[in-house]
């Protein structure tokens, strides 16, 4: 799994750096404010999966799973429920990789 950069937004505002999505997934920061950009230029649609660690009373919460529709681009709030106590961050998983490019942003909040 490739570990995804933050870009921190400031008031200013700032210039986002998309990277391709790792065929074997990717990590990224959890919180308040923080975002997973996804841009899908593929002809097809895809789903990205946000793992969900942890149970409740005994039972495992379900992952996350967002469609990504050919050719639009989704923001997904990643807070601290995705957080990996492990590693400290959220692991994505993708369907499919082909033209999906992704960029993380955490907005001051």
């Amino acid at each position: 799994m490739a570990a995804l950069s933050t870009t921190v937004a400031p008031l200013t505002g700032a210039a986002l750096t998309y990277t391709a999505a790792a065929s074997g997934g990717d990590t990224c920061q959890t919180g308040a404010g923080v975002l997973l950009l996804v841009r899908n230029d593929d002809a097809a649609s895809h789903t990205v999966t946000l793992a969900t660690p942890g149970t409740v009373n005994g039972l495992a919460i379900a992952d996350r799973d967002v469609a990504v529709a050919a050719g639009t681009e989704v923001a997904i709030p990643v807070t601290n429920d995705y957080r990996d106590q492990s590693t400290g961050r959220a692991s994505i998983t993708y369907d499919g990789v082909t033209s999906v490019t992704v960029a993380v942003v955490r907005v001051p909040v």
